[in-house]
């Protein structure tokens, strides 16, 4: 169910309902009243497609109506030649955004810079990232049952077999102690999972959209269980586990290693300034941190597609040494329409490190990442570089140096209610460390290679080639040379799994977004 966030500043309005025409001006001599227009869906989805373009290309005010009030917001906007966003070849407001998408070219790859921005047209991502709360009835929502699943290759090219990649604490799937490297058997009954690409569509759609859904797992100690989940709304814990460990380094010295997983970057506070349970969980692990004093970090963000800059900066402060207090952390690059009206539009130029950072005297802190690693998870380590040793093991990320400003489309009808159309997350800036480095499109690479398996459990360090990688350097100040698996290894008498790339369609959010900035751009108006 949409929530509303924000103020009427980011709010467009389409007022259908008060104007004699959909998209005509109103008029302030009074005469007399027009009739009501029915709010039909083929006038919310013609009203989608002109706010969007119009907070696109033209200004964030007024629903594009008055440009004065503001300026164009996406990006790249210059690359995108004049369009009518009602042409009847534009079936939907999504079709409109895909041509848009595709004039902004990047050199270096030949191919356009966006495949990022997108509409969400039932607010299920904004309530994830803004409140921390995944909502059971939201449609197309992949984290209503809460886990997400990975395909291996079988001893049968003709067959896949399904793993848990994750399993959040609150969710269905975690409350009823589904846990990471567990092996779905049957979904439904069905137990015969073909490796064809459209069966393979067909399986994840079952399993990432249903309301209730009956599997069978095998554990990873063999025993078997069949569990029914069903769909609920709750509030997500974006820590999938976190331990610490004592490491020996080559002087026989005792080294306290802190490890955490996080899948999403919620916002820490939600709509109405209160701390959310993303901020709970976060306080709690790195106080266990300090608590047992810590030297090493290793932050596991493998899965992470992003979410809140506010996360990010939360994360950055609390792992940050004491010299980077007070000094930048990264800086905004806006269009240059933008750049040349910044004070005008109250928008942040930069974001400083707190007065005083967490103070965990970290010695190295390890990123595990890999092509999920977007956005938000990539600026959390690209600010700190150039304050401490960081260190990335794994795969390159997935490359996306840009984030968006949340406007919230609303259009009003006839009793001059507001009626949601989506909240629409185009680029509307880049960031860069206190360095001047950014710009990484084609993803941020690693220090040392390491396998994925999706059989292994959180932690285990004799199997997991990224925890392996992190544990040799820490005792050695060395990486292991370790050989990347076809799919299937013998080491240490297991059969590890890696799980096949691209093979299903991204449904997780890769991104950042600054709510931040949502909210100053509300406040202009």
């Amino acid at each position: 169910m949409y929530k509303k966030l924000f103020s009427a500043g980011t709010t467009t309005i389409l007022a259908g309902a008060l104007c004699s025409g959909a998209f005509m001006s109103c008029h302030k001599d009074k005469a007399a009243s027009p009739p009501p227009v029915d709010i039909t869906d083929a006038l919310k989805k013609d009203s989608l497609k002109y706010l969007m373009y119009q907070i696109m290309q033209v200004t964030y005010g007024d629903g594009g109506r008055t440009a004065s009030k503001g300026l164009p917001t996406y990006y790249w906007y210059s690359s995108v030649p004049q369009l009518d966003p009602l042409a009847s070849k534009y079936t939907d407001a999504n079709a409109l955004l895909t041509e848009m998408k595709g004039y902004a070219i990047n050199p270096a790859t030949n191919a356009a810079y966006d495949h990022y921005s997108f509409l969400d047209e039932d607010g299920t991502i904004t309530n994830q990232l803004m409140n921390g709360v995944s909502e059971q009835n939201a449609a197309a929502n992949p984290s209503k049952l809460g886990f997400d699943i990975g395909f291996a290759a079988g001893a049968d090219a003709s067959k896949v077999r399904l793993f848990v990649k994750y399993a959040d604490k609150n969710s269905p799937a975690g409350k009823a102690g589904v846990l990471r490297g567990w092996e779905i058997t049957s979904v439904n009954g069905n137990t015969n999972f073909s490796s064809a690409s459209s069966a393979i569509n067909s399986l994840y759609n079952t399993i990432s959209t249903a309301s209730t859904i009956t599997l069978g797992f095998k554990k990873q100690d063999q025993t078997a269980v069949t569990l029914t989940l069903n769909a609920a709304t709750y509030n997500i814990n974006p820590v999938l586990f976190d331990t610490v460990y004592t490491v020996k380094n080559t002087a026989n010295i005792d080294i306290k290693v802190g490890y955490f997983v996080m899948y999403t970057f919620s916002s820490v506070t939600n709509n109405s300034g209160n701390a959310t349970a993303t901020k709970t969980a976060l306080d709690q692990t790195i106080a266990k941190f300090k608590a047992q004093g810590i030297k090493q970090l290793i932050v596991d963000f493998r899965y992470n597609g992003g979410g809140a800059t506010s996360t990010a900066e939360y994360l950055d402060n609390a792992f940050a040494p004491s010299a980077a207090a007070g000094k930048v952390m990264y800086t905004y690059k806006y269009n240059d329409k933008i750049m040349q009206n910044l004070a005008a539009t109250k928008l942040d130029a930069q974001v400083n490190y707190a007065a005083a950072t967490g103070g965990m005297g970290l010695d190295n802190v390890f990123f595990i990442v890999s092509g999920e690693t977007a956005s938000a998870s990539e600026l959390t380590l690209n600010n700190l570089k150039p304050y401490m040793n960081v260190r990335l093991i794994g795969k390159k990320t997935y490359g996306k140096p840009v984030g968006f400003i949340d406007f919230n489309i609303t259009m009003y009808d006839n009793d001059h209610k507001p009626v949601y159309l989506a909240d629409l997350y185009a680029i509307n800036f880049e960031t860069m460390n206190a360095n001047g480095n950014g710009g990484y499109y084609t993803g941020i690479p690693v220090d040392a290679e390491a396998v994925d398996y999706v059989n292994i459990a959180w932690g285990n360090t004799t199997s997991d080639q990224n925890l392996q990688q992190a544990m040799n350097y820490i005792s050695t100040g060395s990486y292991l040379n370790l050989r990347s698996s076809a799919g299937i290894s013998a080491a240490a008498g297991n059969d590890l799994r890696e799980a096949i790339p691209n093979i299903t369609p991204t449904r997780g959010f890769n991104g950042m977004v600054d709510f931040r900035l949502s909210k100053k751009v509300a406040g202009l108006q």
